[in-house]
């Protein structure tokens, strides 16, 4: 039974990789349709685009929650519980920006979407592919640890292109775009792009202090 005290006390640990792996899986479900709706011609397309999205958001609050309640019912737990919070907490920042970009996307309606957009999702959704990697490898992390921290290397990586990116775009959107309400647009839009890739530099970071305190 749930309640007996004696269960408090046997390892659970399982539980949290399928969790954390399934919020990893939302990632890439948001990126994978981030890349689409910035690509969007009209504002009906970015309203069903961001309609998909939100459904993906609301799945990794979902997860979150579930993780919020077993780090409250299990006694024995893999990680620290503040690790475990933080790590699952800073995914679903990933998917909260992206998210927040498909909703601008949808009440902004820009004239054009710049290509650095298209060029911002891929970042994105690169990110997403690493950050699967590395999540699944966490139950194993003592024996894998090279290839966890290859990949937290490479969320780093991605972030510093997708700043470089965000940079040149903003240069220019300055110098060429005239329409001042266009500029607010899209400096917005691409913005929460670039902050979901930091989100994602940011799980690599918690990660890699998680194989040192760990390993």
């Amino acid at each position: 039974m749930k309640n007996n005290l004696f269960d408090r006390f046997k390892p659970k640990e399982n539980k949290f990789y399928p969790l954390m792996s399934g919020m990893a899986e939302v990632i890439v479900a948001a990126s994978d349709l981030i890349i689409e709706c910035v690509q969007v011609t009209n504002h009906n397309e970015a309203v069903e685009y961001y309609k998909k999205i939100k459904e993906q958001e609301r799945k990794a609050d979902t997860l979150q929650n579930q993780i919020f309640e077993e780090l409250n019912e299990t006694f024995i737990t893999p990680f620290d519980r503040e690790d475990i919070n933080h790590l699952s907490s800073t995914m679903d920042d990933v998917i909260d920006l992206i998210n927040s970009c498909a909703k601008r996307i949808m009440l902004y309606s820009p004239k054009v979407m710049p290509e650095a957009a298209a060029r911002l999702a891929m970042f994105v959704r690169e990110s997403a592919g690493f950050l699967v990697q590395a999540i699944a490898e966490l139950d194993v992390l003592k024996k894998n640890t090279n290839k966890i921290k290859e990949y937290c290397e490479q969320l780093g990586v991605i972030e510093k292109k997708a700043d470089d990116v965000y940079e040149h775009f903003l240069i220019d959107l300055f110098e060429n775009e005239k329409d001042a309400i266009e500029v607010i647009k899209l400096k917005d839009i691409l913005h929460e792009l670039e902050r979901a890739t930091d989100a994602a530099e940011a799980v690599g970071k918690i990660i890699k202090t998680m194989i040192v305190k760990y390993s």
